[in-house]
């Protein structure tokens, strides 16, 4: 036994050197090529164990994953009034066609990279062309990322690769452009403010004159009713006092008399020339018998 043993661990080790030329893994971060002498023969997208001819293949392996292109420097871009812009952007891709992008850019990362930011900027170049700096600065940026973002999708699927987003993190005007555009922005701000001042003051004035209307309604109609029922109370006074009077005539001769008297001597001043068995004095003279006689 002891003189295989040194047999079985020479076939061991030769198998274990030829399972690692023969065998490769690739994950599911990962897709893979497969060369033969320098051809593509095939191409594992799918993670697991996969088996390759030792010495005669061998295997590349390209990252899937999302990957990013942040702008080291911002770039500048000419407006359609013709006053320069700073854009600073970033862009979320990957790759989605190994074969292609390995045919495409030879599988190295820099010139995709360079590819998808030279199609990025000719299409900014052409979107900043035909918009004024306050479309590019806050009307319309939306709209240029999506834009942007097709196209270079378009021109990306050609070398293999998906665009996923682009995005301007910041747009700035030069030092020698932003006070103007400022102070542009300012005016128009004021006049956008003075026409709703304008229409809020219209519109105060109609609430307030709507009001006064109301309040002289409400008035004349309280008038009204205040009039009514003041009406209404009179004649039930003037009714009430009629029937007291119809029901005793010598009662309402004394009321009336004590009536005469205290409008006469109401002012000392008042002077009154009478013969003392006037009928003025009758209920005087009675010392308010009835009849007065």
């Amino acid at each position: 036994m002891r003189r295989y043993a040194g047999v079985i661990a020479v076939v061991a080790v030769l198998m274990l050197v030829v399972a690692a030329l023969s065998l490769f893994v690739v994950d599911q971060r990962q897709n893979a090529i497969v060369f033969r002498l320098g051809e593509v023969v095939n191409v594992k997208k799918d993670p697991g164990l996969y088996v390759k001819l030792p010495l005669f293949d061998n295997v590349r392996y390209f990252d899937t994953r999302i990957l990013t292109i942040d702008s080291a420097e911002p770039e500048r871009f000419l407006t359609s009034e013709k006053k320069n812009v700073l854009v600073d952007l970033f862009v979320k891709w990957r790759i989605i066609d190994v074969r292609n992008y390995y045919v495409s850019v030879g599988g190295d990362e820099a010139r995709a990279r360079t590819r998808l930011l030279q199609t990025i900027n000719d299409s900014l170049r052409a979107e900043f062309g035909n918009r004024t700096v306050h479309e590019v600065v806050s009307g319309e940026r939306d709209k240029i990322m999506e834009l942007m973002r097709q196209r270079a999708n378009e021109d990306a699927s050609k070398i293999g690769v998906q665009v996923l987003d682009v995005r301007m993190k910041r747009v700035d005007l030069p030092t020698e452009v932003s006070e103007s555009v400022y102070k542009r922005m300012e005016a128009e701000r004021k006049r956008v403010a003075n026409e709703l001042r304008s229409t809020g003051s219209a519109e105060s004035e109609k609430i307030r004159a709507d009001a006064d209307r109301q309040r002289e309604v409400i008035l004349a109609q309280a008038y009204r009713d205040a009039q009514k029922i003041k009406g209404d109370g009179d004649a039930k006074a003037t009714a009430i006092f009629a029937g007291a009077t119809q029901a005793n005539q010598e009662f309402y001769t004394f009321y009336r008399s004590l009536e005469a008297y205290r409008q006469s001597f109401k002012s000392k001043n008042d002077v009154l020339v009478l013969e003392p068995n006037s009928e003025f004095f009758r209920y005087l003279r009675s010392g308010g018998k009835a009849g007065g006689k």
